[in-house]
């Protein structure tokens, strides 16, 4: 993910951020789910929490856009991801993280269904079993977005040449 981000910013590609910080002590969420309730249950959602942070390793260039869901599974069901987006004139993305489980496919499939073009970099997207996130990338995120490599995808962005 970090020689993605930092490919993408040396093409000139926007690099967004999708965190998770909940409102409220954790309150805007709902505990409904397994999940939810776990994700709840732990740290103490203030901005300033470490576990919360963006990996140094990624980092957060000048000009990438944060931009963080208080509530759900989705990061771009009933947030504003996908305007802001749109509104920036752009109609691809590029999906990559933490999991192939939920979050990636979500994102994908939520862009997909707003008529993005989607592609999701194997890659730099992790998924738990190992097995498991090689099973979501060929039979559900192959229906909704075009798979390539970080290598794939920053060799196309140096076709386009310096930003």
């Amino acid at each position: 993910m970090a020689r993605l981000a930092t490919g993408a910013r040396e093409a000139g590609v926007q690099v967004a951020h999708l965190t998770y910080l909940p409102l409220a002590g954790g309150r805007s969420a709902s505990r409904r789910s397994p999940l939810m309730r776990a994700t709840t249950s732990t740290g103490t959602w203030h901005p300033s929490d470490p576990a919360l942070a963006i990996m140094p390793e990624i980092g957060v260039g000048a000009d990438d856009l944060v931009l963080p869901r208080h509530q759900g599974i989705s990061p771009v069901h009933r947030t504003e991801v996908l305007a802001v987006l749109r509104n920036m004139g752009m109609d691809e993305v590029v999906v990559a993280g933490v999991s192939t489980n939920l979050a990636v496919l979500l994102t994908a499939v939520g862009a997909a269904d707003e008529d993005f073009a989607v592609t999701v970099a194997s890659d730099a997207s992790v998924g738990t079993p190992p097995d498991y996130h090689a099973s979501v990338l060929r039979h559900s995120l192959a229906f909704v977005a075009r798979l390539a490599t970080t290598d794939e995808l920053l060799s196309e962005w140096a076709e386009w040449g310096p930003a």
